[in-house]
């Protein structure tokens, strides 16, 4: 998958939890529970309406951004 390719919402939300547990050493759980907490935030909503932003660039944004929120 290129860095531009786009993913769908839930592919989305799957890197962002694969990125997590492997940037930052955190256990699967952990990670599920961090991203679940976001979405329940409304961190997702944009990502939810319009899937073009759901990319691998922005995955890595993400992650970053949940995990400084939610740890």
């Amino acid at each position: 998958m290129s860095k531009m390719a786009h993913m769908s919402y839930e592919e989305h939300l799957d890197e962002v939890t694969t990125l997590i547990t492997e940037k930052y050493d955190v256990e699967d759980e952990a990670a599920i529970a961090m991203v679940m907490r976001a979405q329940a935030d409304d961190f997702f909503s944009g990502h939810d309406d319009d899937e073009s932003i759901c990319t691998l660039d922005r995955a890595h944004l993400d992650a970053k951004a949940v995990f400084r929120k939610y740890k």
